[in-house]
């Protein structure tokens, strides 16, 4: 429900945009944070330097460096920040334009001078028990990559870590392979989504075989709701991994394709774990619907053999209930006792029947 409201919104901030010209900056997206946050790591195979600057300004010199350097922005309300960034680092109009828009599909594309990559960093609510979502944008240029998040926190602490420690070779590596490194980071967090998904589905499958309830229902839409975001925000993937393959772009090494060949593996397996769930969750509200059927069906049979019970004992006493005065059973002395005897003997044939029948 929750990403439906927030679909209505960014519609309307949309509209704000109808008539003006490709490239205007606006602003499309919810204020995930009070102020925007600029930091960057500066790095080579020897060196590091770490840190967060309160102007935009600050990260210019870097754009001149022989070292690799990673600036992150978190916050994409302040227009101006993008503005001055995208002419310093000589970004296009159409990029920044899509970085404010939050509602962006992920894709891939060149600018030449650029690599523009957007896609969705997925985290999982323990106390909802629901999947959230922001817009990731990222920059590749000659010697830097620039990240741009909705808001603060992120799956990259591992990477920064790798950076400060020196370890693997990520400080022997370009920028290509940060990006990389940034793209992995975001895949392999599906993988722990998927799985708490996975646990919370298998809840609600032991639920369908023991007692479903309205609550489960409502469970299983939910669910079904889940999947159809999900296969939305990873289902491009696919292409946005093989076109950065495919890319003839100078700015990815062969060195670095091999590691995007993992990538697409990994995003192959998150993208058939998501389409194995939707026919999961597909098929559970089929057991629920055929579930409550039978119990309809149950219930429907108990009340069809009491009143087939019924109908001969109803007969029997619908035919002493007349009063006719030439009734000579009505004025026997033991004609009440043999009445019910009869009864009870119509009603016990019967059971028995129904009993050799399997029906009871």
């Amino acid at each position: 429900m929750k990403k439906i409201v927030r679909k209505r919104k960014l519609m309307r901030q949309r509209s704000r945009k109808s008539g003006l010209p490709p490239g205007t900056l606006v602003y499309v997206g919810e204020k995930k944070v009070e102020q925007v946050r600029i930091s960057f790591i500066d790095y080579d195979e020897q060196n590091i330097r770490e840190k967060q600057v309160s102007k935009i300004e600050e990260c210019f010199p870097l754009k001149a460096t022989p070292t690799v350097s990673w600036i992150n922005i978190d916050g994409l309300h302040e227009v101006e920040i993008l503005e001055k960034l995208g002419k310093q680092f000589e970004l296009h109009p159409l990029m920044l334009e899509d970085i404010l828009n939050t509602d962006q599909r992920p894709k891939h594309e060149d600018f030449d001078k650029n690599i523009f990559i957007v896609l969705k960093m997925l985290s999982f609510d323990d106390q909802t028990q629901s999947v959230e979502s922001e817009q990731v944008s990222l920059v590749l240029g000659e010697n830097f990559v620039i990240s741009f998040q909705e808001r603060i926190g992120d799956v990259f602490e591992s990477i920064r870590g790798r950076i400060r420690n020196g370890k693997g070779r990520i400080r022997k590596m370009g920028p290509d392979y940060l990006m990389y490194s940034l793209l992995d980071a975001i895949v392999d967090n599906y993988f722990g989504i998927l799985e708490k998904l996975g646990d919370n589905i298998e809840v609600i499958e032991e639920e369908l075989v023991g007692n479903p309830t309205e609550k489960t229902l409502r469970q299983i839409h939910y669910f079904k709701r889940e999947m159809i975001y999900l296969r939305r925000s990873v289902w491009p993937l696919r292409e946005l991994i093989s076109s950065m393959e495919r890319s003839q772009s100078p700015l990815i090494k062969d060195s670095t394709e091999a590691y995007l060949r993992d990538l697409y593996d990994h995003t192959i397996q998150v993208i058939d774990t998501v389409e194995s769930f939707r026919d999961i969750v597909s098929g559970m509200l089929d057991t629920y619907l055929s579930s409550i059927s039978n119990r309809m069906n149950s219930v429907m049979k108990v009340l069809t053999i009491i009143a087939t019970i019924f109908i001969p004992l109803t007969f029997v006493a619908g035919i002493y209930g007349m009063n006719f005065e030439n009734m000579p059973e009505l004025k026997w002395r033991w004609g009440y006792a043999a009445v019910w005897l009869v009864m009870i003997i119509i009603a016990g044939v019967m059971i028995a029947y129904f009993k050799r029948k399997k029906w009871l």
